[in-house]
């Protein structure tokens, strides 16, 4: 990512919590949020708790949480995460049903978290539209919204009704998310940094999967061997595929070649390392893969159009 990009308008989003929320589901939701921020250096998404009602509500393992505000009272933005998860039936009362109907207009996109889909569909939202729900209650949820085209996915991510099935799914919506809005290179380094897409270094059992599927198991790769720096064939190896194959891969999921995005993550290692440390150049040049600060400078700047040591100057 280069520094010359203009700011990124900050996304606000409401994060609907229910009695017994899932806290599984909540962290999946909100933090690759804020690994995004944090990777980024720009504040992409601001998002506050949220309650039906004022009053503080205790996820299924206990957890109290006390809402910032009632959602009737937040403006709106890009996104209301809707997250009930155990108690969910009981929560369909007239109050609940109002409060999402008015925020629909509040705000652009709402997304049904874990049994949030239920929700939502008692609420009217969900009528010719395609949603998922956690798989336990997939037959269930057929039976009773007929009207609604429910489908057996881990997340849907499109329109204005997005909705996910359980808590890891919850992860792989809000990275999907991060990709539609900031490009598949912060995707990867959210997902990298929760080690999503992670497999047993030791495994070389083939992957037989999407495109994005097997980026992120090399990127994994390559997160681990920033230091020193794997010959792109040998990462492929691991993978259970050939170089070409591999390449293949990455045009498709992210329109770059493999070698591109390996020393983007270095580089972006090496960038974390000047803003947040004291290492000296020639340190941050081998933790990053390079042989020497000169060879780090050169590469630096093609990518963010400065060099370490102004970076850490005008720091």
């Amino acid at each position: 990512m280069q520094n010359s990009n203009p700011p990124a308008k900050t996304r606000q989003i409401g994060v609907l919590l229910f009695e017994e929320f899932s806290n599984h589901a909540l962290a999946n939701a909100v933090e690759p949020l804020r690994a995004a921020n944090r990777l980024s250096r720009q504040p992409l998404y601001e998002w506050h708790y949220l309650g039906i009602t004022g009053g503080s509500v205790s996820s299924s393992s206990g957890l109290p949480v006390t809402p910032e505000m009632p959602l009737s009272e937040h403006p709106g933005g890009a996104l209301l995460l809707v997250l009930p998860s155990y108690a969910f039936q009981s929560q369909c009362d007239p109050q609940t049903l109002r409060s999402l109907r008015a925020a629909s207009k509040r705000f652009t996109q709402l997304a049904g978290l874990d049994m949030g889909s239920w929700l939502l569909a008692k609420a009217g939202l969900l009528e010719g539209k395609t949603a998922t729900i956690h798989w336990d209650e997939m037959t269930h949820f057929s039976e009773e919204f007929p009207e609604v085209d429910a489908v057996d996915r881990r997340f849907i991510a499109t329109g204005d009704i997005l909705s996910c099935g359980g808590a890891s799914t919850t992860m792989e919506l809000m990275l999907d998310l991060i990709g539609q809005h900031h490009g598949m290179m912060l995707r990867l380094e959210v997902a990298a940094l929760f080690m999503h897409g992670e497999r047993d270094p030791s495994a070389l059992v083939p992957i037989r999967t999407g495109d994005s599927q097997v980026v992120e198991a090399a990127v994994a790769i390559m997160r681990r061997t920033i230091e020193t720096p794997l010959p792109l064939d040998a990462i492929a190896k691991r993978l259970g595929m050939g170089l070409r194959a591999l390449e293949k891969h990455f045009h498709s999921a992210t329109g770059r070649s493999p070698r591109s995005v390996y020393i983007s993550l270095r580089l972006g290692v090496a960038r974390r390392l000047i803003e947040q440390t004291n290492l000296s150049i020639t340190e941050i040049a081998t933790r990053s893969g390079y042989e020497d600060p000169s060879a780090l400078t050169r590469s630096f700047k093609r990518e963010f159009g400065t060099t370490p040591r102004a970076l850490r100057k005008n720091d």
